[in-house]
């Protein structure tokens, strides 16, 4: 009888990654849902495949397998009792930390919980049954596709990672049975190296590097990143909460906000990444484009933030650049990549429009002038995007809690940090909502004269209202205040509010609502020394001026097709249906 694999996309991609990972022998057992995974296995001459009809006795079987050979092994079995038997050989291989990979088949979540026939709720494992599960579905568009191959790549380098052990999957079976499908599709590997492994040479081609936000650098270790990129003509992208100050920093979240197409972001063929969430969304969207990324970090996790990451290196960064650098040997004579940088970066500058006052003039004016050696705290939301786009002194440290990026905790989390070296002035910047959540922490009797707080009041989450968000776009001004935006709350931009808690709490209260008396304001407020008190900033703008700058900061540089796209926009929208612009779109893809 002739068959071929089966139809379903989750499946074939398991099916193709145990064969490039070289995992070749199972134990199947029968039954229906584990039709497809079986029979896509059975008529491809790479795997080597044993029956059991006793789940129990096939998990321990594959102990047996996995033991002798030392190399991993498949389970795999329909839903109901059958995988419940699994749980003894799992159990004994998580112990013995053997590479056992348990493959349940299903009918679907859905069922679970409805009283379907033989459907169970496998969605939890004891502790000391398997060291990584996961749950895969059905792919109907891009985004399953991603995340199925990403799941898969994971769980298969997991029965392995660090020490070897049993991982199970949940695969759920394709609705129509089909095994009409003559060959494999190709598929992304993700391959994991550590100190031990011999490391795959640097490919061809330009390469960048991509910076999140960063513990403090040691010296070394900027050193060993600086040497990479003089052997490699590489470049660091990042913004300050990376900490990096080494030769090769690009700072281009400005640039990659534009509308201009960049050559500096085109043409990348491997992107290193370092570091954790990013500041800098800007760069990360024009950076989507990279041939592969190699991720480097000590916890060895599979992090896709460009959705095509090829590799993981579980190993510190320096050592990592140190034997790249070896690699590449003689550093190259100029960094060409670098003055194209430097280039582009002057010319955009030259031509910075006088911006409304706003959170994007505070950043454009103040950033610059920090004084030496001192921290700046900037809060999330509206607050991060205007100041990441602007640069500021190298001996400034930049943080934000750009971990899960939420509007809490700024404040405290720059108090905290002043807290520990009284000498040193702390700047901390936020909005107003952003402010406001955290404004009990002003209270603290630990408050010291070195911190300084910049409140940037508009009257709600200026974020929201900005041109191109979905809540202005989709609902205007005042739908979008109404809830989406929190306008009218803690005093409704009251002149005094803020005023009063502040100075009654022992600090300086400064205010400007205007560009002159902001810079009659930073005479005092960016003093290099120590004042007696605290200080507080309020700068009272508009959502409108918030708009404006936020749009002509887009605009510095523009080129001949992004002039088009935003004609023909225009064009569509004045002359045709909605539904006729989504046809049109995606005939354009």
């Amino acid at each position: 009888m002739n068959f071929n694999y089966t139809t379903g996309e989750h499946i074939q991609i398991l099916v193709a990654l145990l064969k490039a990972n070289g995992i070749k022998r199972a134990v199947v057992s029968p039954g229906t849902q584990d039709v497809e995974f079986v029979a896509s296995m059975q008529q491809d001459s790479f795997f080597e495949l044993y029956s059991c009809v006793d789940e129990r006795s096939a998990a321990y079987m594959a102990c047996g397998i996995a033991a002798d050979t030392n190399e991993p092994v498949v389970i795999t079995c329909t839903e109901a009792t059958a995988s419940r038997n699994y749980l003894p050989g799992l159990t004994e291989a998580y112990h013995r930390k053997l590479p056992i990979l348990a493959v349940t088949c299903l009918h679907g979540y859905a069922l679970i919980g409805n009283l379907w026939p033989q459907v169970i709720d496998r969605s939890v494992a004891p502790s000391d049954a398997v060291k990584f599960r996961c749950d895969v579905s059905l792919i109907n568009d891009k985004e399953d596709a991603w995340r199925t191959n990403l799941q898969l790549n994971e769980a298969i380098l997991e029965l392995t990672h660090r020490t070897c052990g049993p991982v199970h999957i949940n695969l759920p079976s394709s609705p129509h049975y089909n095994l009409d499908v003559r060959k494999l599709p190709e598929t992304r590997i993700i391959r994991r190296y550590s100190y031990k492994d011999v490391l795959p040479a640097l490919p061809e081609g330009r390469t960048a590097v991509f910076l999140g936000v960063h513990k403090k650098w040691t010296k070394a270790e900027t050193e060993a990143i600086d040497r990479f990129c003089a052997s490699n003509d590489a470049v660091v992208f990042c913004d300050k909460t990376g900490d990096y100050d080494g030769k090769y920093a690009v700072y281009s979240a400005l640039l990659s906000y534009q509308k201009k197409a960049y050559e500096l972001f085109s043409g990348i063929e491997t992107l290193i990444h370092i570091g954790e969430e990013t500041a800098d969304t800007f760069t990360m969207n024009r950076l989507k484009s990279v041939k592969r990324v190699w991720r480097v970090s000590e916890d060895g996790c599979l992090r896709d933030t460009f959705r095509k990451l090829s590799a993981v290196f579980e190993m510190d960064e320096k050592f990592f650049f140190e034997k790249y650098a070896q690699k590449a040997g003689s550093e190259k004579s100029e960094s060409k990549y670098l003055k194209m940088y430097e280039k582009d970066r002057s010319e955009l500058w030259a031509d910075m429009p006088e911006l409304p006052f706003s959170n994007f003039y505070v950043a454009s004016r103040f950033f610059p002038r920090l004084p030496g050696n001192s921290v700046l705290h900037i809060g999330a939301s509206n607050t991060i995007r205007a100041w990441t786009l602007f640069e500021e002194k190298n001996t400034v440290k930049v943080f934000s809690n750009c971990g899960c990026r939420g509007i809490d905790g700024c404040v405290s989390s720059s108090l905290g940090a002043s807290f520990v070296n009284r000498e040193i002035i702390y700047f901390c910047v936020v909005g107003d909502l952003t402010f406001f959540y955290d404004m009990n922490s002003l209270g603290n009797r630990f408050v010291g004269n070195n911190i300084r707080i910049i409140l940037i009041n508009n009257g709600n989450g200026s974020i929201f209202k900005h041109y191109v968000h979905p809540c202005y776009m989709k609902l205007g001004d005042e739908n979008t205040e109404k809830y989406l935006s929190a306008a009218g709350h803690f005093g409704n931009k009251s002149a005094v509010l803020v005023k009063h808690y502040a100075e009654d709490l022992g600090f300086e209260y400064l205010t400007a609502s205007n560009k002159e008396e902001l810079e009659f304001a930073a005479e005092r407020f960016l003093s290099v020394v120590l004042t007696e008190k605290p200080m507080l900033l309020e700068v009272f703008t508009s959502d409108d001026d918030e708009r404006r700058a936020y749009s002509m900061l887009s605009q510095i540089k523009t080129d001949a097709s992004s002039k088009a796209k935003s004609r023909m926009k225009n064009l569509a929208k004045r002359f045709l249906s909605p539904k006729a612009i989504k046809k049109v779109k995606k005939l354009m893809r």
